[in-house]
């Protein structure tokens, strides 16, 4: 029993901190995530989606911070009674997911691991299981350090992840697993793969009033592309930033356009009022918001490769 249950704390840290970690990195993935779980269609909870983020922050530094706790030994009792809660929590929204096809994705591991909403359900029903045994013998849970050590870490911890999270929430995820990285081709990710699945750049579209000018705009060296995903939640504050480097840009020869799914007519007002130096185009917001956790943000491709991203805060920090 003894080893079953040291082994079954190894797992079970080790899932949690590895889980936490690939959505710390990218909390605003989280907030998306919630937002469609809150939505009408899915648990009809739209009074709750203004607070998608601060409750995916929640979730997450709970979720990383309780793997590290049961790891080190620190409140055992606590900390796996509310390891048991929180997957409770995760095991009623992926069986949500699976048994109603509600939310295809339940971004239990943000974009780096894809699951079936299945596969996700029943590992999660296998981590209540591996934290019932916790529960039975929490009192063979020791601390692997002495005195006050576990708790240090534990506060220092919290302090850690606190840090990432303010941090991406200014600048940009400090790790990206989309398809729309850094060193990502655009066209590439639109091939099918052999197996026919859908490939990971499916729905990208740079449409004007004629036509898609996705086609032609990957072709080309310099683009600089403005994502406003929606002009409702921007954030007014960097539009002189935004009017500075791309007036730049433009000056050395890039092809520069906005990306936004507003409506044309508040576009152009906006376009007028803060005097933008570019025409919109149209993209579907979901797309736009995997592009880039920003609004606005500036995304610099060369024949189809991303090469810089930038939030608008760090513009000035553009390679041109």
């Amino acid at each position: 029993m003894k080893i079953l249950v040291q082994l079954a704390r190894i797992i079970v840290g080790a899932l949690f901190i590895f889980s936490g970690f690939v959505k710390l990195v990218d909390p605003i993935g989280s907030q998306y995530k919630f937002e469609e779980y809150f939505s009408e269609g899915v648990l009809n909870m739209e009074f709750l989606i203004p607070y998608a983020l601060p409750f995916s922050i929640l979730l997450i530094v709970a979720e990383i911070l309780l793997g590290v706790m049961v790891l080190i030994g620190y409140k055992s009792k606590l900390t796996v009674w509310s390891l048991f809660l929180l997957t409770l929590v995760f095991l009623f929204l992926t069986w949500y997911s699976a048994y109603y096809n509600k939310v295809t994705d339940c971004g239990c591991f943000g974009d780096a691991v894809k699951l079936s909403t299945w596969g996700t359900f029943y590992k999660n029903v296998i981590l209540i299981g591996l934290i019932i045994i916790l529960l039975i013998k929490t009192n063979l849970i020791k601390p692997i350090f002495g005195g006050k050590i576990p708790k240090i870490i534990t506060f220092l911890s919290l302090g850690v992840f606190l840090f990432i999270v303010q941090h991406v929430l200014t600048h940009l995820p400090i790790i990206d697993f989309r398809a729309y990285a850094i060193g990502k081709s655009i066209p590439k990710g639109m091939e099918y793969p052999e197996d026919g699945s859908i490939p990971p750049v499916h729905d990208f579209m740079l449409e004007d009033a004629q036509a898609d000018l996705a086609p032609e705009l990957l072709k080309k060296e310099k683009v600089m592309l403005v994502i406003i995903y929606n002009l409702g939640k921007v954030d007014k504050n960097g539009f002189p930033a935004i009017k500075d480097i791309t007036t730049k840009a433009k000056e050395k020869g890039y092809t520069v356009y906005g990306v936004s799914a507003s409506f044309s007519d508040d576009l152009i007002l906006a376009q007028e009022k803060y005097n933008l130096p570019f025409e919109f185009l149209f993209c579907d917001e979901t797309t736009l918001k995997t592009i880039i956790r920003a609004n606005p943000g500036v995304v610099i491709l060369d024949k189809g490769v991303v090469v810089q991203k930038k939030n608008w805060i760090d513009v000035d920090e553009l390679e041109l």
